[in-house]
Parts: C-alpha cells; sequence; structure tokens
C-alpha cells in the first residue's frame, strides 16, 4: 500500500476507544506524579485513605483538590471550600465549549459523560489532534478520558497509603510534574502549527502573562485565571476569525 493510501486510510478511519488509550499514555507520567503527590498532602490533612479516594472520584480536579486540603487544615467553613472550588473548576466550561463542536452529532448524556471527565491535559491532546487535522470522536475521547480518570484515583489513592513515608513531594520534583506536562503538550502543537497560528498563539502567551501580572494586584490569584482564561480566550477567537 502506498504512503498517500495509507494517509487516506488514516484520515478516513475513526479513532478507536483503544486509540485513545494509547494517546493518554504520554500524559499518564504527570497524572502519576501529581495524584501521588496529591494522596500525600491528603494524607498530611487527615484525611483518610478512603475519603482521599472519594476526593479523587467526586471532584477529579488536581488544583480544586490540592486547595480542599488547604481550605481543610485552615478550617475552612464548608460553604467557603464548595464555592473556592466551584471558582477553581468554572475553567471546565471554556474546555468542554471549545471541544463541543467536534461532538455536536452525539447525544446529551454522551456529551455530558465526555464534559465529565474532561481535564486539563486530555484537553490538550484532543486540540493537539484538532491542530494536527486528525478525526476525534466520542469513542477516542471516551479510551482518552477513563484511561486519565482511572490513573489519578489509582495514584491518589496510592499516595494516601504510602503518605507517611514521603512526607516531602517536592524533593523528588513532583510539584513540577504538572508543568511539565504542559509544557510538552504545548511544544507538540507548536511543532503541527503554521506561521500564522504560531504568532497567534504566541501574542496570546504574552496577553496571559500581562493580565496575570495586572489582575494578581487587584483580586485573589485564582480569580485572576479566571478572568485571564475568559479575557484572553475571547481575543483569540476573535483573532482567530
Amino acid at each position: 500500500m502506498s504512503e498517500l493510501a495509507n494517509k487516506k486510510y488514516k484520515e478516513e478511519t475513526p479513532p478507536t476507544f483503544s486509540q485513545g488509550v494509547k494517546d493518554c499514555v504520554p500524559t499518564l507520567i504527570g497524572y502519576i506524579s501529581i495524584g501521588i503527590a496529591m494522596g500525600i498532602v491528603g494524607a498530611a490533612s487527615n484525611l483518610s485513605i478512603v475519603e482521599v479516594a472519594l476526593m479523587s472520584v467526586l471532584v477529579y480536579a488536581g488544583a480544586s483538590q490540592f486547595i480542599i486540603c488547604a481550605l481543610l487544615v485552615a478550617g475552612s467553613p464548608f460553604s467557603v471550600i464548595v464555592f473556592t472550588t466551584f471558582i477553581v473548576n468554572l475553567r471546565h466550561f471554556l474546555l468542554s465549549m471549545t471541544l463541543a463542536p467536534h461532538f455536536t452529532k452525539y447525544s446529551l448524556m454522551k456529551n455530558i459523560g465526555i464534559g465529565s471527565l474532561l481535564t486539563d491535559e486530555s484537553f490538550g491532546v484532543a486540540v493537539n489532534k484538532i491542530v494536527k487535522r486528525e478525526m476525534i470522536n466520542a469513542s477516542w475521547m471516551n479510551g482518552l478520558n477513563v484511561t486519565a480518570y482511572i490513573f489519578w484515583i489509582l495514584s491518589c489513592t496510592l499516595g494516601a497509603i504510602f503518605g507517611k513515608w514521603i512526607s516531602n513531594p517536592e524533593v523528588l520534583g513532583l510539584d513540577f510534574s504538572l508543568t511539565a506536562m504542559f509544557l510538552a503538550l504545548l511544544v507538540l502543537q507548536l511543532e503541527s502549527m503554521d506561521r500564522g497560528k504560531l504568532k497567534l498563539y504566541l501574542s496570546l502567551i504574552v496577553y496571559v502573562v500581562v493580565l496575570m501580572l495586572v489582575l494578581c494586584m487587584f483580586v485573589p490569584s485564582y480569580i485572576a485565571i479566571l478572568l485571564t482564561t475568559i479575557i484572553v480566550a475571547t481575543i483569540g477567537v476573535v483573532k482567530d476569525k
């Protein structure tokens, strides 16, 4: 079979659940290391192994889970914990809205299932596939999301079990794992972009940095992140058109 035929076959064949699992593998190191660190922090916050596991199942958001542990240790009211978690997780609405046009042919329940398990990392993998003009569908997205979900729960639980032996995750560099994973996803996207798209993305990165520096002088950092995301995402959509 010729190279042209192979390329055409790849483009026309819908991606499968197993392909989604395979595409999730490069991000699993990040999920595992951050999950273990989360479990350690949870154990240090006097949460039981079961409580850490349940939080991973029900909340399923690394940043929010770290914040919840910090607020629990600080003795914050339940209402403050819920509201703060809601604010931090609002970005997932933006992520879901970005991918929604690619899943319009599926039922509401299927879209809810995809959106419920969407994370920053799985969004990055999906966007990278879109940038390369490769097909994505519900089966592929479910493979990607479910794999990440399972490994996150297992990693958090494992961190809670062994938390008493790893009192300082920073020593092992676990605190940088999430940043490293996002940098790798960014590099993959930049490699496949044309010159115009590259200039747009670089300008948006500058906008993010400037807005974060300015907004952090007036509002809490989690509010600054949300506002910056909304403003820069809007600028990106307008400029892309």
